[in-house]
């Protein structure tokens, strides 16, 4: 995706997120921008830290797992690390969890409330090596804002 088009899904992504601070509205409308706005995605959501788990949150695309640990597959490394994670071949990542077989690729950003992890938004395609440095920091960009602008 160009830059250019990911500077028109973040003014949507703004323009959506700005008016509401509720985390559960602004992460299901996030999922659907980006699910919608993305193209080769089969997987685009949230998933909110509890205690020393990931908990599913609001998500585009098929029923995914429900709790992740800290530290397992690429969403509990992104949460126990602090950094994202960009995958060009999640078969090859210890300790991938495959909720979707479809999966072949897949970016996790953490999401920040009062300098720890509160979450990650993490993103799958069925495609290898889907994820470049380009949508890294653009995604990147769509968290900031999320952050922003919800109450977290």
């Amino acid at each position: 995706m160009t830059t250019q088009n990911y500077t028109l899904l973040l003014r949507q992504l703004e323009s959506i997120l700005s008016p509401e601070t509720d985390p559960v509205a602004n992460m299901a409308n996030t999922a659907a921008v980006l699910f919608n706005g993305l193209p080769d995605l089969n997987w685009a959501g949230f998933y909110v830290l509890r205690g020393t788990e990931l908990v599913l949150g609001p998500f585009q695309g098929k029923p995914a797992c429900v709790r992740i640990p800290l530290g397992k597959g690429v969403c509990g490394t992104a949460a126990q690390t602090g950094h994202t994670q960009r995958v060009a071949d999640v078969h090859q990542f210890k300790g991938h969890i495959a909720c979707d077989s479809a999966s072949n690729s897949e970016i996790v950003i953490p999401i920040f409330k009062a300098g720890r992890v509160w979450g990650v938004l993490d993103i799958d395609s069925p495609l290898p090596a889907r994820f470049s440095e380009t949508d890294q920091l653009y995604l990147e960009k769509a968290v900031t804002l999320f952050e922003q602008h919800t109450t977290l």
